[in-house]
């Protein structure tokens, strides 16, 4: 792709007012702004979770490590099987099939930790 100059950025906005209109497009930049601080707030949080867990599971082995563990369950591997003349619907309905057992075993897995 080429390289954008400054004629090209000034079309741009000129378009972006003749549909939009002035006073939509700061407010369209604040909702904007707003939604991408919602987002790095959010995900600071999963990190911050995902780090108090780890920190929770290093303590719980340390303390604990005679205790013997249940075997790690081995991943689901999904088989593809050779289905050309198989519809749409039952496409859907085998991969619906899949995603249950794929939640079972994870809650399952979720009650042995």
């Amino acid at each position: 792709m080429s390289n954008l100059g400054v004629p090209e950025l000034l079309i741009i906005a000129l378009v972006l007012v003749l549909l939009f209109g002035a006073k939509k497009l700061p407010e369209m930049a604040r909702g904007v702004g707003r939604s991408l601080r919602i987002f790095k707030s959010e995900t600071a949080k999963l990190r911050e979770d995902d780090d108090d867990n780890h920190t929770v599971q290093a303590q719980a082995q340390a303390q604990a490590p005679a205790q013997p563990q249940p075997p790690a369950a081995q991943p689901q591997q999904i088989q593809a099987t050779p289905a050309p003349a198989l519809s749409a619907e039952e496409q859907a309905r085998q991969l619906e099939e899949q995603a249950a057992r794929l939640r079972a075993s994870a809650a399952q897995a979720d009650k042995r930790v």
